[in-house]
């Protein structure tokens, strides 16, 4: 592998657009044209969790009972990660999901408030135009659908019940130190 090769992959995972792209097609499925948010930062970190890491998502549709080859796992990507996450006291984490909370409200896209002590993540109507026009592209038509595989296995899960069954599912992540990187 050469090392032009290691700096171009090091650029895209350091840029945030592809992951508020990400996070966008996660938030068009939830919100359903009916308004609806993400209960949770670390609900949404889940989530997408799953969205990044196809493999694990057949696992989550075969332990809900639902067709694991719905997920349209391509070869290349069976074998790559596409961004790296560390295991964390609630699981799966990624320490820029503030962050990218931040920049999509700074741009108009999401809205948050609290309610309780839980952050609602949810579209605006830009957000809404903006995530409609990321899944009409065809580099993000797989996104689109694990989006919304995820979303009808799990997405009604509370966040303690949809940690709990991540547990449960990768087991192989409860053994791992807080901070280490998540490799499946």
């Amino acid at each position: 592998m050469s090392l032009r090769l290691v700096r171009a992959v090091a650029k895209v995972e350091n840029a945030d657009e592809l992951h508020l792209a990400r996070l966008l097609v996660l938030l068009r499925a939830v919100d359903k044209g009916k308004g609806k948010t993400v209960e949770g930062i670390t609900k949404l970190a889940k989530l997408d969790f799953l969205l990044r890491y196809p493999n694990c998502l057949e696992r989550v549709l075969a332990k809900t009972g639902k067709d694991p080859s719905a997920a349209d796992i391509k070869e290349y990507e069976r074998d790559s990660i596409e961004t790296k996450m560390i295991r964390f006291r609630y699981g799966p984490w990624d320490e820029r999901y503030r962050r990218w909370i931040a920049l999509l409200h700074a741009k108009g896209l999401v809205n948050t408030f609290v309610q309780g002590r839980t952050v609602h993540v949810g579209l605006t109507d830009k957000g809404k135009e903006i995530a409609a026009q990321i899944v009409s592209l065809e580099d993000f038509k797989d996104l689109d659908l694990r989006s919304g595989l995820i979303l009808k296995s799990v997405g009604l899960y509370s966040a303690t019940r949809l940690k709990e069954f991540i547990y449960q599912t990768f087991p192989e992540i409860t053994n791992m130190k807080w901070g280490e990187k998540i490799e499946l």
